[in-house]
Order: structure tokens, then C-alpha cells, then sequence
């Protein structure tokens, strides 16, 4: 399969989640992974959210890039993240431990302004 874009705004609002979650792991599946790493893909794009909604912004606006190797996601941020004395620091740092170890790479860009995550379907190496 060629590489394939999509587009996703949705409301910052933790009741758009399972919209988020609902979509990475539709697209996991259209880039024929197993099982294991549709719900890797899933809970990864959820703790992605969770990270830009921490942010602030008033809608979050998702990037999904997929091939028959990869889904790629990309999820824009509000702001900086939240300092370390931040009520909302202790979330963050859980969706960023979660991404570590459900993804098969993740960033966040050196501006604050977005996350990045990449799942690879079926070990394939890193890109």
C-alpha cells in the first residue's frame, strides 16, 4: 500500500478520546497489524491526547500516516507542556511513560507544539 495521510480535529475535551483511540486503531488494522499492535497503537494515541489536551488548547488536530509498515500519528499541542509543580505534570509524565512503552518511537517537538508517535506493524525496523 502506498502511504496514506489523514486529517483529525477534535474538541481537546477527554470525551473525545475513545474517537481518538477508535480511529488509530481502525487505521492500525488497515496497516495489517496484529492484534497486540492494534491495542499498542490504541492506548497510544490515547496517551498522546491526554498529553495535548494537557496543553490547553481548545481543539486537538491529529495527523495519521500509515503504509503497510507503520502507522505514524501526529498530535498538535495548546502550549508548553505543564511545569514540574503543575497539577497536570504527574498525567503527562504517565502518558509519556505509556508512549515509551507502547510505541515503537515517540517525540515531542523541540518547540512544544506537537507529539509524535510511531508504531511499526509487525517488527519491522525503525524508519
Amino acid at each position: 500500500m502506498d502511504e496514506s495521510i489523514i486529517r483529525l480535529s477534535v474538541p481537546a475535551l477527554p470525551s473525545y478520546a475513545r474517537c481518538v483511540r477508535m480511529m488509530a486503531a481502525n487505521l492500525a488494522v488497515l496497516c495489517s497489524m496484529s492484534v497486540d499492535e492494534v491495542e499498542d497503537a490504541r492506548m497510544a494515541a490515547e496517551e498522546a491526547f491526554v498529553c495535548a489536551c494537557a496543553t490547553g488548547p481548545s481543539t486537538c488536530d491529529m495527523t495519521f500516516w500509515i503504509s503497510d509498515q507503520s502507522l505514524r500519528m501526529a498530535f498538535s499541542l495548546g502550549g508548553t507542556m505543564p511545569a514540574e509543580d503543575d497539577a497536570l505534570a504527574e498525567q503527562v509524565s504517565l502518558a509519556e511513560l505509556l508512549l515509551s512503552a507502547v510505541s515503537d518511537s515517540y517525540e515531542i517537538a523541540e518547540d512544544e507544539s506537537m507529539i509524535y508517535v510511531t508504531k511499526l506493524a509487525g517488527g519491522a525496523d525503525a524508519e
